[in-house]
């Protein structure tokens, strides 16, 4: 018989008043159980026995070995007991019943490490349920408490992967304790912990799953990487875990927030494979956008470290390229942004410049490259807007922020490559470089004209310089190929005296193998050159050839770099420096030669002044002749030569001291008014050199033709136009004649005589040779005499003469440079008019046009197309 318990009349009329802190007393619990124990499963008496009756006492621990043994014993049990463990905890939470709350959590971990086997799986999903109650309660007890058990759930390797399992609402929950933003700061700095170990086991126990590709998930990262990313910003001294993962102490991974977060970022980051590496690294630039953290972005350049170095190498160019894709999704956002993001991907390179980079190499020059110009693009297009107001101008110095930044990027980066990839940058960037006349900066929003070709110019030459320093070819050749020299050397022509230093310094950078430059830094008159301790090798045959092949291409060059007008003190001691560094890394006897051809050449340049150089200019080419030759005689230390050298600098010493650098490059140096050119001691004779030089093996017939350096098609890329290019059709069609051509046609238009000694000199610079007076007035008797056949004969035996002279004592380079010109003219000739005179019939498709850099086709219906006759019946 069931035994009942007489309930007082005076309790009947307050029934249905619930106290929830009341509890059955002992008497009761025996009189409803007394007579159906027996009959109850016995695992539910089990569970029930290891309840004290007082909470505070504990976990009974006999019984709850007693409820381990019978679990491991009977496995199918195991549903059960979670079930009937999951009800009893739900009811203890809703009544607030916190002790027995954590006696039922104790006895589902224990259960949880004894028991390994398949029918632990519909355990799990009750300790989960069971877990999730806590979590979603308001007391942070409980979410610490359930939080460690989730802990010690993740760290159980199970023997069989669960298919159905999903931890959705565990990483939306952990997330969300990650923000807790509790009153008091302890249990807030508490909830922060939990959150961060609760994600941290989350990825432990997804990963180790073979369903682990679920956590990688865009709606499961865009939760964890924010949460982690919140913490780290928390921080006081991000830059004391910068490199590898850390290991820090169990007090310092408990307390600190921070440093949990950092060391779960890490090891979330070490996790991730191929296919989900980007989902981890997107929600990291969509924290940095939210909180504004790319100025300053010191937190920014942190994070990305740590990306870095916990990441696999050979996954390091999918957030290289993460990086430029955010940058060109941010290209309209201020200056400091754009600067702060492009400081990342310096960091960012710099940690995997020193692994695998992979294929992103060009891809990030061109990315680069395309900001660079954007970057001037709104630097000129502010300028041009401006009203000389403060902001204008604080815009200008951000851009000029942003273009520093993207050079040195560049740099940082191309010197890291290996000299293969750097020479076809090299070569990528200089097929960029824009070129007066040829082509306009075209920018998105349409042409800027000259000024944004020159702001264009000198921002890919930096960025070539950085390229280029520190390179060190084996053979010239490779790090001078003939696509890269020509479009360099075309730069030199430039009417900038930047442009033409920057293209002075890549030659150094490229030249120079042995470190030498420093030595010569200052054009100065150096008393011994041994005391430099120069480096050098013997000159190898690959060098040799390309000296035959391109030696007069660069001495051109120089020769045409000293007759600008608007060279300073820094552009002559780059030409000082060039030729110093050929006559280290690339001379030999030829070169030698040639070296004083070019030098005797440049004096007189100084000294006759065809071009109408100024006092200045004439006395610092002057001067830079006395230093090279003064260089050049110690070097090759022939005797007679040196004396000869040593003298005419004694003089100048005495007599002319403005034809030295000493005097020429002061601050504050008086000019002569006038030029003295008999006075011989002055200057270097040519014919005093070639006897000195004659018995050392050196060609004296080849140094008494004087230098003359060739007109090429290479005039047509730069912005010097000459008068040949513009006074007339006439003279237009012989400038594709030779040297001599050019030297006796105009002349004979003007009355005067080819064989003038310096006329080839003049004409062949593309400047004012003897066609400046282009302006004699044109009248009846200078026709008659034009068109007179008397003295002709006697004009064309002269030119022969020279014609046959030059090809027996000019040198081959010379020779085969002006037929290598002659034939690019003939080209470039015979492609236009083929251009003008055979195009292609209409296509239905469209033809191709292309306007201000942009490609558009144009389409011709087929009844508006013109077909030939013999096609039409």
């Amino acid at each position: 018989m069931k035994e009942y318990v007489l309930v007082p009349a005076a309790e009947q009329d307050n029934s249905y008043d619930y106290n929830p802190a009341w509890e059955p007393g002992p008497c009761v619990s025996l009189g409803v159980c007394c007579c159906c124990a027996a009959l109850r499963p016995r695992y539910k008496r089990l569970v029930d026995n290891i309840f004290p009756e007082d909470p505070k006492d504990g976990l009974v621990k006999a019984d709850m070995e007693k409820l381990t043994f019978y679990a491991v014993s009977a496995p199918e049990k195991l549903d059960r007991i979670g079930a009937y463990l999951a009800e009893k905890l739900s009811r203890d939470v809703i009544r607030h019943r916190y002790g027995y709350v954590f006696i039922a959590m104790e006895a589902l971990d224990q259960l949880l490490m004894a028991c390994h086997s398949q029918s632990i799986k519909p355990f799990v999903e009750s300790f989960l349920h069971m877990v999730a109650k806590l979590l979603e309660s308001g007391e942070p007890k409980l979410q610490v408490l359930g939080t460690n058990s989730f802990v010690k759930f993740a760290n159980i390797e199970e023997d069989t992967p669960s298919y159905h399992r999903r931890y959705d609402f565990f990483v939306s929950r952990f997330s969300a304790m990650c923000h807790s933003c509790h009153d008091d700061p302890e249990i807030q700095n508490e909830i922060r912990i939990a959150g961060i170990r609760g994600i941290q086991g989350v990825v432990r126990k997804t990963v180790n799953d073979e369903l682990r590709a679920t956590i990688w998930e865009p709606q499961h990262m865009d939760k964890i990487v924010p949460s982690l990313l919140y913490n780290m910003q928390k921080t006081e001294d991000a830059d004391s875990r910068i490199g590898p993962p850390s290991s820090p102490t169990g007090g310092d991974r408990e307390e600190n927030p921070a440093v949990l977060a950092e060391n779960c970022f890490r090891e979330l980051l070490a996790r991730a494979t191929y296919g989900n590496m980007n989902n981890a690294v997107k929600p990291v630039f969509a924290h940095l956008d939210h909180h504004k953290l790319w100025d300053p972005n010191e937190f920014a350049v942190h994070c990305f470290k740590i990306i870095m170095y916990s990441i696999q190498a050979q996954y390091s160019h999918h957030v290289i390229q993460e990086i430029l894709g955010h940058l060109d999704f941010r290209k309209r956002d201020s200056p400091r942004v754009r600067a702060g993001i492009i400081q990342v991907l310096l960091e960012t390179i710099a940690i995997a410049a020193k692994g695998s980079i992979g294929p992103t190499v060009l891809e990030v020059f061109n990315t680069l490259l395309k900001h660079l110009s954007l970057s001037v693009d709104f630097e000129l297009g502010t300028k041009s807007g401006s009203s000389g107001n403060v902001d204008i101008r604080s815009k200008e110095c951000e851009e000029k922020i942003v273009q520093n930044a993207i050079i040195q990027t560049i740099g940082f980066f191309g010197s890291n490559l290996p000299d293969y990839q750097r020479s076809e940058i090299m070569l990528f960037i200089m097929g960029k470089v824009p070129v007066f006349g040829m082509t306009a900066y075209s920018s998105e929003n349409g042409q800027l004209g000259d000024l944004g070709t020159r702001r264009i110019q000198i921002m890919l030459l930096r960025s070539l310089l950085m390229v280029t320093s520190g390179y060190n070819a084996k053979s010239i050749a490779t790090a001078l190929s003939a696509p890269f020299l020509d479009p360099l050397l075309s730069s030199s022509l430039m009417e900038d005296s930047e442009l033409r230093q920057l293209v002075l310094e890549v030659l150094h950078n490229l030249i120079d193998r042995h470190d030498n430059r420093a030595k010569l830094r200052g054009i100065r008159i150096i008393p011994d050159v041994s005391d430099l301790k120069i480096k050098r090798d013997k000159i190898s045959r690959q060098d040799v050839s390309f000296m035959k092949k391109h030696g007069q291409q660069l001495y051109r060059h120089i020769y045409l770099g000293c007759k600008e007008d608007d060279n300073v003190h820094k552009n002559f001691e780059l030409l000082y420096t060039t030729l110093a560094l050929i006559t280290i890394e690339l001379a030999n006897e030829e070169v030698v030669t040639d070296l004083i051809r070019l030098a005797i050449a440049l004096q007189d340049l100084a000294i006759l002044n065809e071009d109408n150089l100024s006092m200045f200019s004439r006395c610092s080419v002057m001067a830079l002749v006395a230093a090279y030759l003064n260089f050049l005689s110690q070097m090759i230390a022939v005797p007679a030569f040196c004396q000869h050298v040593s003298k005419v600098i004694e003089t100048r010493t005495v007599e002319g001291p403005c034809f030295l650098p000493e005097t020429i490059f002061r601050d504050k140096c008086s000019l002569p008014k006038t030029f003295d050119k008999d006075d011989k001691s002055l200057f270097f004779l040519m014919n005093k050199i070639a006897e000195s030089l004659g018995g050392s093996g050196y060609s004296a017939e080849r140094l008494s033709v004087p230098y003359v350096p060739q007109v090429t098609d290479e005039d047509r890329l730069s912005r010097r136009k000459s008068v040949v290019d513009t006074v007339s059709i006439q003279v237009d069609i012989l400038a594709g004649n030779g040297t001599e051509d050019k030297a006796s046609a105009p002349c004979l238009l003007m009355g005067k005589e080819p064989g003038h000694p310096f006329l080839h000199l003049g004409l062949s610079s593309g400047r004012t040779g003897c066609l400046v007076n282009n302006t004699e007035e044109i009248t009846f008797e200078a026709l008659k005499k034009a068109i007179d056949n008397t003295g002709l004969e006697e004009q064309e035996k002269e030119k022969r003469r020279l014609v046959i002279e030059k090809f027996q004592k000019a040198p081959f380079e010379e020779i085969a440079a002006q037929c290598e010109s002659k034939a690019t003219l003939l080209h470039d000739r015979l492609a236009q008019i083929l251009e003008l005179t055979i195009r292609p019939p209409p296509s239905p498709s469209g033809t191709l046009t292309i306007t201000a850099g942009h490609t558009h086709y144009q389409s011709v219906p087929v009844y508006e197309m013109k077909f030939p006759d013999l096609c039409v019946y």
